[in-house]
């Protein structure tokens, strides 16, 4: 049993203003106001060890940034226990805050007009950071980053992947041991984010900094976490590795074909639940058990000259999770 971040039956409820249709409704609701309650986050529970990189995945509204700022103590929760490195985040103490650190991609925790090394220097001083300990992670992470030279231009002059490598810079000057990031490559291009997924994967590794991740990219999930933990409707709907989740949800492999002549295609489409046609290659999607079926079909002649098998892609399978799909 993992100490160092423990929730149990972690419970958040809310209550919503119901408001009637049309204008009569908007004046009723100033004078009588009832209520919904909405459960946000519902009975979640799950351990993380130091160290690990932990994605946290579902569809929005599923409870992830709560659950995080549940975490964070940035709201308390309305049943349950979280405890973080012995702590209770909702208490607020500052030594609490001090080994933690939060990064929302649609929030800036940095001074929009000021240069970034301003906001750096004022984090200096709000977390207590000796001025060598400061200098000397400063220059590591503004390296790794390639950004040394844009820490005297304004937030808001730069574009907006520098915008996130700023901030996650500041989110790790007071070298925190555990790092909440919710949706960082939100809106960023490809390059952007390579470099924050190469960024990332260098801190967890290096500084053994323990990540907690909420990503919609699932190429980010895929390449940085050895954990998911996916949740929907306030619930968690599985906890365990990427590999375990393709296995225990996906009775399937898409088997890739090559040949010259399309026409001999129509011979493999009848072991396929699926199938797509991409110039002299064919995509199909097929049933584990119908695997030797389509393997004697495809050795037994000369008329295919390329043969690749492959798992389901990743948001297929988080769809059959979430229910947006069905396991054919």
């Amino acid at each position: 049993m993992s100490e160092f971040i423990k929730v149990e039956n972690l419970t958040k409820v809310y209550d919503v203003v119901k408001k009637e249709e049309g204008v009569k409704g908007s004046i009723k609701t100033l004078f009588k106001k009832s209520y919904i309650r909405k459960t946000a986050v519902d009975h979640v529970s799950f351990e993380m060890d130091k160290g690990e990189f932990a994605g946290f995945i579902g569809p929005n509204g599923a409870g992830k940034t709560t659950t995080i700022k549940a975490l964070t103590g940035i709201i308390h929760p309305s049943s349950g226990k979280v405890r973080i490195m012995g702590f209770e985040p909702q208490k607020s103490q500052n030594e609490f805050k001090r080994k933690i650190s939060v990064t929302m991609g649609q929030k800036n925790q940095l001074w929009w007009d000021i240069p970034a090394k301003d906001s750096f220097n004022l984090l200096r001083v709000i977390y207590k950071i000796p001025v060598d300990q400061y200098n000397k992670t400063l220059d590591e992470l503004t390296d790794l980053f390639g950004v040394g030279e844009l820490q005297e231009t304004p937030l808001r002059n730069l574009s907006l992947g520098e915008r996130m490598k700023m901030e996650l810079i500041g989110a790790l000057l007071h070298d925190p041991e555990i790092l909440f990031l919710d949706e960082p490559t939100i809106g960023l291009d490809v390059a952007a984010r390579k470099s924050i997924r190469e960024f990332l994967k260098y801190i967890n590794e290096k500084k053994k900094t323990t990540i907690m991740l909420t990503s919609h990219y699932l190429e980010d999930i895929d390449y940085l976490c050895n954990r998911i933990i996916a949740i929907n409707k306030g619930a968690i709907k599985y906890d365990g590795s990427i590999k375990s989740i393709r296995i225990k949800m996906v009775d399937q492999k898409i088997v890739s074909v090559s040949a010259f002549d399309i026409s001999n295609f129509d011979k493999l489409k009848v072991y396929a639940e699926k199938f797509e046609i991409h110039n002299n290659t064919i995509q199909l999607h097929v049933q584990k058990d119908q695997m030797t079926e389509l393997g004697r079909a495809l050795f037994s002649n000369d008329m295919f000259y390329d043969v690749n098998i492959g798992e389901i892609p990743l948001d297929e399978t988080f769809e059959i999770l979430f229910g947006k799909g069905k396991q054919r």
